[in-house]
């Protein structure tokens, strides 16, 4: 959530940022009136009791006529305190309900519009020329089978459609992947983390998962527990409800967890093969910095994305995501998208968000400096959603007979094998 100081100074800052977002504007105006309603009806209980504390005094040293009239006072004046008591919490829930539905300040760089209106900020590598090299590219799915690495029949007989298998050297591809991105994390000072893949509903709503994105996320009825969609909602949970000291920041974790995905509104998109499943394991990064540090910080995150990217030898972009197509919990975002030939187009395989202090503010996450406590910024970085990684990496290093180069990086977790070969039919 966002500072309701902030709000009451800047409101046209606010109202530009829900604008930037396609988001509703009027919602400023209505959180406004609340909190003017809350702090109102706060004085007028404060006044009320200070009345009611007097009255007591004067009841205890009063006697005949004039203890019988201050008792009438004081039997009204309780009904008044107990009225104004209540208008008071009543605005202060309809307050707190409100500036839950308020999504973050956009950055004032995001460029503005929707999902096509992002800026291309960089580009790395090369696209293979598959007619020059004379053969015509075969697309993950195609390969997977060839390799014996993916089964997406099976997956949808056991579970259904966007469910598959990693077989033989896929299921070792994946190990392989989540080994070589955990160790380039704790390289670089991340503490591993294996997190829940369920959570209570304060820790998903508190990083912002049950607005916009609740429409995508399964939720466990009869246990009130949420499957999360991204390790980044256990490790914002993590440090809940918890003071943090200045000198112990900044704070990085890199987390590994099946993640569950609804996939909502994708009816018809990325149907073939795994680029799109409801099922996937992922290796996210997450940082606790100071407010005054969580634009360097997201630049360092983007920078290890494309470390990252850079050792699998894959061809990508970076773009500055639209305001339009940011989750409600960024500020901003980077993607890393890679090319995928068969698509002839950049998908998106990692993303880092700065969330400056709106997490940490739902989850009650504050860090304490010269015995000050304020809320401090939270940022997350994808560094290997698997089934995306495997697809990219089938598609730009296969070769004409149908076998796959390994990218260097990955091959002492494959016993060095440098060739994925089709299995014999």
């Amino acid at each position: 959530m966002i500072d309701l100081r902030l709000l009451r100074e800047d409101p046209d800052r606010v109202r530009a940022s829900q604008r930037a977002r396609g988001e509703d504007v009027a919602l400023v105006d209505a959180l406004l009136s609340a909190d003017e309603r809350r702090r109102s009806s706060g004085v007028r209980f404060d006044e009320l009791r200070a009345e009611q504390k007097s009255l007591g005094k004067l009841i205890g040293r009063a006697t005949g006529d004039d203890k019988a009239e201050l008792l009438k006072k004081a039997e009204q004046l309780k009904a008044d305190v107990k009225a104004a008591d209540a208008e008071r919490d009543a605005a202060d829930t309809e307050t707190q309900e409100l500036l839950l539905k308020l999504s973050n300040l956009v950055h004032p760089d995001v460029p503005v519009g929707g999902e096509e209106d992002f800026v291309t900020l960089e580009t790395h590598g090369s696209i293979r020329d598959f007619a020059a090299e004379g053969f015509e590219p075969k697309d993950h799915l195609e390969l997977g089978q060839l390799l014996g690495a993916i089964d997406v029949e099976r997956g949808a007989k056991v579970s259904g459609s966007r469910f598959y298998f990693l077989t033989g050297v896929g299921a070792l591809l994946e190990l392989a992947l989540v080994n070589a991105a955990m160790a380039q994390a704790t390289a670089a000072g991340f503490t591993p983390m294996l997190t829940p893949a369920l959570v209570r509903p304060q820790s998903m709503a508190g990083t912002g998962f049950l607005g916009q994105a609740a429409q995508d996320v399964y939720h466990l009825d009869k246990d009130d527990l949420y499957l999360v969609g991204t390790s980044e909602v256990a490790l914002a949970a993590y440090h809940m409800d918890e003071i943090l000291e200045a000198d112990k920041l900044p704070l990085r974790y890199a987390g590994f967890s099946p993640c569950f995905r609804r996939e909502a509104g994708s009816h018809g998109k990325d149907t073939r093969g795994i680029f799109r499943v409801h099922q996937f394991d992922k290796v996210e990064m997450f940082s606790y910095v100071a407010p005054e540090d969580s634009q360097e910080e997201h630049k360092r995150l983007l920078e290890w994305e494309k470390q990252w990217l850079t050792s699998l030898e894959l061809p990508f972009r970076v773009i500055d995501v639209a305001s339009g197509d940011l989750g409600s919990s960024a500020a901003r975002k980077y993607d890393c998208e890679a090319w995928i030939p068969t698509q002839g187009k950049y998908r998106e395989l990692t993303s880092t968000s700065d969330c400056t202090e709106f997490q940490s503010r739902r989850l009650q996450i504050r860090v304490r400096e010269d015995k000050k406590v304020r809320p401090l910024a939270t940022l997350n970085g994808t560094l290997c959603a698997v089934p995306r990684t495997i697809v990219a990496i089938l598609e730009n290093h296969q070769q004409p007979d149908g076998s796959v180069r390994v990218p260097e990086v990955l091959r002492p977790y494959l016993g060095g094998r440098e060739i994925l070969e089709p299995v014999a039919k």
